[in-house]
């Protein structure tokens, strides 16, 4: 069995960033990709999608992101470009393809053993589990969409609008991937967005500058707030420059309280009108897609969810998190705030791990 310093779960965005700070603290990851690209889950995000945050505050630690205009925000394929850059550039040893199955505690001894799927075993002192949310979309239980018996999408299967063209769609959701992908299709579909609450906006310019300034001005992109959060995270703001609440306020797409019944190929809007409904898509989230970590005690809970501190799992040693939601704060799992948790994890992973 090959012998490792530490197995960086997940080659995206946060696995590269912990491969980082690793290296730095003079440790040797290994990245275990799952797929064939260092890319993480950008390559299958819908193609129109852009950042939120401009180019100058959408780099990971110490490779800015490229081309002549930082403050424009860039689109999918350029994140693409950027961190399969980025993972040639850190030097590390990523190996794709290697999707991992289950990490286990070894029968004797301390670490722990990581089983490859198809074959395969790695002897790691630490693990970091960094594989994003992508691969566990949230389907939320909906009054009667069991008995829907139209099509019934998640956001992570949209890619563009021409499928969609003519029919009746209801997008569920009120975050920003919700509130775009219903804006997009309204163009060639009839669609609803359908919500719990009114959908709530922040806009992205404030007094003449994108907002992300003012986050890092003032502190609050990196100041710990995820440890002020004893439930489930706060729903976060559709960030607007204006298109988005234009669109809504003009019935394009209009946006309706969440239906309160489904049955056939109709759904019961709340004032008891029925109508047939082509498509419900589900744009209502991920959760931390961990299931490799379910043979380790104390790793997840009930929900499949990590035990952690601010990235630290609270009853596994040598068990760390990059990339969660509100891992520590605002800016957690993005490009622009990863980097900073990497680096914390690192420092404590590396204080526990004795020289060789």
């Amino acid at each position: 069995m090959e012998h490792i310093d530490v197995a960086v779960i997940g080659g995206g965005q946060s696995g590269l960033a912990a491969a980082r700070a690793l290296l730095r603290r003079g440790l040797r990851p290994v990245v275990l990709e799952a797929s064939g690209r260092t890319a993480g889950s950008w390559p299958r995000y819908y193609d129109s999608l852009r950042l939120f945050s401009p180019a100058r505050y959408s780099s990971l630690p110490g490779v800015p992101f490229p081309g002549s205009d930082p403050d424009r925000h860039p689109r999918r394929d350029e994140v693409v470009a950027y961190l399969t850059a980025y993972a040639a550039h850190l030097g590390a040893d990523i190996r794709t393809g290697c999707r991992v199955g289950a990490v286990r505690r070894p029968r004797r001894g301390g670490g722990f053993e990581v089983e490859l799927e198809g074959g395969g075993r790695l002897a790691a002192r630490a693990v970091v589990a960094a594989s994003g949310t992508f691969g566990r979309p949230h389907r939320p239980a909906l009054p009667g969409l069991e008995r829907f018996t139209g099509q019934v999408s998640h956001a992570a299967d949209y890619r563009r609008p021409a499928p969609f063209a003519g029919r009746r769609v209801v997008v569920v959701g009120a975050g920003n991937s919700a509130v775009q992908i219903a804006v997009e299709l309204a163009a060639t579909a009839r669609v609803t967005l359908a919500t719990r609450a009114p959908v709530r906006f922040a806009a992205q310019r404030v007094l003449g500058r994108d907002l992300h300034v003012w986050l890092a001005r003032t502190g609050l992109d990196a100041a710990p707030l995820g440890r002020l959060l004893t439930r489930r995270p706060p729903a976060r703001p559709v960030i607007d420059d204006g298109r988005y609440r234009a669109a809504l306020a003009a019935g394009r797409p209009d946006r309706r309280p969440l239906f309160t019944d489904a049955d056939g190929a109709g759904i019961v809007w709340p004032d008891g009108e029925r109508e047939d409904v082509d498509v419900i898509l589900l744009a209502t989230g991920y959760r931390p897609d961990l299931p490799y970590l379910a043979p380790l005690s104390g790793a997840l809970d009930g929900d499949g969810n990590p035990r952690h501190r601010e990235g630290v799992a609270v009853a596994v040693p040598g068990l760390a998190f990059v990339g969660l939601e509100w891992q520590r704060g605002l800016a957690s799992n993005s490009l622009r705030g990863v980097g900073r948790d990497a680096e914390r994890i690192a420092r404590h992973l590396a204080a526990g791990l004795p020289r060789r």
